[in-house]
């Protein structure tokens, strides 16, 4: 008989899969002899049989159910529904992949109206009974019934206000039960049912909504955006609860072993006394410090204490930990890996190999090369005078400025049109997460360090600021107040993630500076990687910033950018224009000294490094006024000044667009073809590059020039671009008396070369796969039309599994890849190959290409460290000499 459901004790920490991450990790503290309240765990491969059976739990999970809560019953000497002495339990999700806040959770299920008199008897508290039923009843309401949280804080607001008090500690057992009348009457209002009083029916209703939340819109962009695939299902967590609002020596928290934020190793945390732990987490109270827990719980601060170096130690990572103090005695409620900022998780990595917990191979895996993004961009300039409105908790480091929303809704609608928008609200909840993924940064008035708005934007990397209560937020009138100051719905702030100042206007931003650890790390990735990291540059500062941030090289250097220089536009013009070779060669010789200062400024900037630089790929027309544009002023000028020279001259400009104005541009007059119709622009290129080259070497500067020919579909496009380069040498050989080394390539990005590229092998020295273009002509998709009309309904709809321009497509334009890899080395053993699309700097990517066995990946600048700890992770993940080369420092 298949097994859905295992008791704590029967699992382990590598039974994610089917337990779930939480339920795995329940397992293995257990297991480890942690105090853990005792439960059972659903299996995930349950949730997948419950949709399979059209939403319905089988009789065969529904019978394993029943007998494991009979054990839990037994285990713990209560009983569900049980009048006397009841068992009260927690139903929460639990995915194989952390998804924190994206899915459902039911707390103190199994109390109804006898038991929570027997639980004020037990107790001898019925306020804390009471309270229990109150938060039960609101939390069921919303997660099962599907009512709407805000009618139940509505009636809880306006009962304290009637009473006069200010906080739910102050309400009293009878307080109480006089909301929970209002909740059971809220209830019957929405529904036309009365509240379920049937334990076991509570239990299954429960267990119905935590895995129909698994295919909730929250939970779904929640894993589209961290591609955690859709078939896993949730596992189910049902769990003895313990409280911690059973009074002051009772509380509940949460705490890392180390900073989220910065890495430091101290515990981090919160915790509310006489609460329980939605409190903390959903932002509603604004809780104390993990250290004043010292002060306040001394005995159970230093078990917590241990029991957190332990877990650590354990898992030998920074653990986020769920705990209860029940009446003076811990309880462990969860650990999962914590997640942590970039800065956070390179410090924690690298201390965690100096601390001997780790090798460095480990923390070289340890860091996510998608969160490096996070350290390379500005910060506030300290030296800017800043107006403070106000001040919170730094809850996400970072920078930002936008304009103020207070809808998630409106946030990712300016968003989408290129605004700037930072959303502010007095708490974040999961639904508002496509608004934060708009938002350039979240603002909250309430919660905490550990809230749900700083939890997802550090995961994202966005600054955030919590617990701001200065503010005073309207919502329905859109604005906020900081004592006598009003900004409103579009007004400009700017905030400081990382010292929670929110300020007025918009303050300008300083480049990034990398920390010591950050430096040492990409060390190690450089000694660990077997695949070189390029730059895609195209003008001396940003080779400059490559080599800063580690590039080995130029990997693309698209010569068409130094042609769109304002400046240089009109010599461009006059070269298109012109009505014969002489006009053209002309103004070719005028650009030439151009071109040359640029390669110049690009070779000194890589100190010896290889640049490859590609001849001129755009249709001549990119250079041209816009044709509509230019219809439209010509039209004017015949209608208002019929015999101006400015007619006559935008009259001819017209015809030439005309001329060469294209059906589909990007298959037409483009790359190499313009080089074998006018091979005087790519020999002035040439020339360019070896007069450059030759002035450095006066300079005893070494140039490796890898010149490429772009968009060759034949071997005789090649052979015929091949021999012009080389006749541009030596014709510069001979003036200069100075001989380059050179070598001349070709950029992969038509099928059609990858097909042949034995043959094209014969006249490359190397091969530079330009997965941009590659993916557009095999997928037949122009990447302007299909990112604007329909791609992202295709990836909504699992049509693709991802953007192809973003992630390079493996079983398609993979194939391409690898068959020129092949084709291309079995011509020629010694053909060097990288990638220079965009493709390049992403890290699923990158391991293809070190599969594939590439020899560089080229990047933006900006992507270069990205890039250097991928393919380090790529290095370590594939190598096939499994002999241990790290040793713990």
């Amino acid at each position: 008989m298949e097994k859905f459901v295992y008791l704590f004790h029967e699992g382990n920490g590598d039974m994610k899969e089917t337990l779930g991450g939480k339920g795995a990790n329940l397992a293995e503290m257990t297991r480890i002899g942690l105090p853990v309240p005792y439960g059972f765990t659903i299996s995930t491969q349950a949730c997948n049989t419950y949709y399979e059976e059209g939403k319905t739990i089988p009789s065969i999970v529904e019978s394993q159910i029943l007998g494991a809560l009979r054990r839990l019953e037994e285990n713990m000497g209560k009983k569900l529904g049980d009048a006397e002495n009841p068992l009260l339990v927690s139903v929460r999700s639990g995915s194989v992949f952390s998804m924190p806040g994206m899915m459902d959770t039911v707390l103190n299920l199994g109390m109804n109206d006898e038991t929570v008199i027997g639980m004020g008897k037990l107790t001898n508290n019925p306020r804390f009974a009471y309270d229990s039923y109150r938060r039960f009843i609101q939390m069921f309401s919303n997660v099962v019934l599907d009512i709407n949280t805000y009618y139940f804080e509505q009636f809880l607001e306006e009962t304290r206000e009637s009473k006069g008090y200010h906080t739910d500690p102050e309400m009293s057992a009878e307080d109480w039960k006089e909301v929970i009348e209002g909740y059971k009457g809220i209830v019957k209002k929405h529904t036309r049912k009365e509240f379920p009083q049937d334990p076991k029916e509570q239990l299954f209703l429960a267990i119905n909504a935590v895995f129909d939340s698994w295919n909730n819109q929250r939970a779904i962009v929640y894993r589209r955006l961290n591609k955690i695939p859709d078939h896993l299902g949730t596992a189910v967590n049902i769990q003895s609860m313990v409280f911690g609002n059973m009074g002051d020596d009772s509380g509940t928290g949460v705490a890392f072993t180390r900073n989220p934020s910065t890495g430091e190793h101290v515990l981090y945390g919160e915790y509310l006394i006489n609460a329980q732990g939605e409190d903390v987490v959903a932002g509603i109270r604004t809780p104390q410090p993990i250290q004043t827990l010292k002060d306040e719980m001394p005995a159970v601060y230093k078990q917590f204490a241990e029991t957190c170096k332990r877990l650590e130690q354990h898992y030998q990572e920074m653990q986020d930990i769920e705990f209860t103090v029940e009446r003076g005695q811990l309880f462990i409620l969860q650990t999962r890996n914590g997640k942590r900022t970039a800065q956070a998780a390179i410090r924690i990595a690298v201390e965690m190999v100096e601390e001997g917990i780790i090798d460095k191979k480990t923390a070289l895996l340890r860091v996510d090369p998608d969160q490096l993004n996070q350290l390379l961009h500005r910060r506030i300039d300290d030296k800017h005078q800043r107006t403070l409105l106000a001040k919170g908790l730094p809850a996400s480091p970072g920078a930002a400025t936008g304009q103020v929303v207070f809808d998630a809704d409106e946030a990712e609608e300016l968003g989408n049109a290129g605004k700037k928008v930072i959303l502010v609200r007095p708490e974040t909840t999961p639904d508002d997460i496509h608004g934060i993924v708009a938002a350039q940064a979240i603002v909250t008035s309430r919660g905490g360090m550990t809230s749900h708005a700083a939890v997802v934007a550090r995961g994202m990397g966005k600054a955030c600021i919590c617990g701001c209560d200065a503010l005073k937020i309207d919502v329905k009138a859109k604005q906020f107040t900081v004592k006598e100051q009003i900004i409103n719905y579009g007004d400009v702030i700017t905030i400081d993630g990382s010292t929670g100042e929110i300020m007025l206007g918009e303050i300008p931003m300083i480049e990034p500076e990398l920390s010591d650890e950050f430096q040492l790390l990409l060390d190690w990735a450089d000694q660990a990687r077997k695949i070189g990291v390029r730059a895609n540059a195209d003008n001396p500062e940003d080779a400059r910033k490559a080599f800063e941030f580690g590039a080995g090289g130029i990997g693309l250097c698209r010569t068409e950018h130094m042609f769109m220089d304002l400046k240089r536009i009109p010599f461009v013009q006059k070269m298109i224009l012109a009505e014969s070779f002489n006009e053209r060669k002309e103004a070719l010789d005028e650009l030439l000294p151009m071109q040359q200062g640029d390669f110049e400024g690009i070779f000194e900037a890589m100190q010896g490094f290889p640049v490859t630089i590609r001849l001129l790929d755009p249709p001549l027309h990119e250079f041209l006024p816009d044709k509509e544009e230019l219809l439209v002023e010509v039209t004017k000028l015949q209608i208002l000044d019929p015999t101006s020279p400015e007619l006559k001259k935008k009259e001819l400009l017209l015809k030439k667009v005309r001329q060469l104005d294209e059906y589909n541009p990007m298959l037409g007059h483009r790359g190499c073809r313009l080089g074998m119709v006018y091979p005087e622009i790519y020999e002035m290129q040439a020339k360019a590059i070896f007069y450059a080259a030759a002035k450095l070497a006066d300079k005893g500067i070494e140039v490796q020039p890898e010149i490429m020919i772009p968009l060759v579909g034949h071997v005789n496009e090649l052979k015929q671009m091949r021999q012009l380069v080389i006749d541009a040498a030596v014709k510069v050989q001979e003036e200069t008396g100075k001989k380059v080394d050179y070598t001349i390539g070709t950029m992969i990005e038509i099928p059609r070369a990858a097909i042949t590229a034995d043959q094209i092998a014969e006249e490359a020295d190397f091969f530079s796969f330009g997965t941009n273009d590659l993916t557009q002509t095999t997928f037949g998709y122009s990447r302007d039309d299909a990112e604007g009309k329909f791609l992202q309904n295709y990836i909504e709809n699992k049509v693709l599994p991802e953007n192809p321009f973003a992630v390079l497509d493996q079983e398609g334009v993979g194939r391409l890849v690898e068959m020129g890899v092949r084709l291309g080395r079995e011509a020629k053993p010694a053909l060097k190959t990288g990638i220079c699309g965009e493709h390049g700097g992403e890290k699923t990517s990158i391991d293809f290409c070190y599969k594939t066995g590439l020899d560089y990946v080229s990047c933006s600048p900006y992507r270069v460290p990205l890039a250097r700890l991928a393919a380090a992770q790529a290095t370590i993940r594939h190598e096939s000499n499994k002999e241990e080369v790290y040793t713990t420092a």
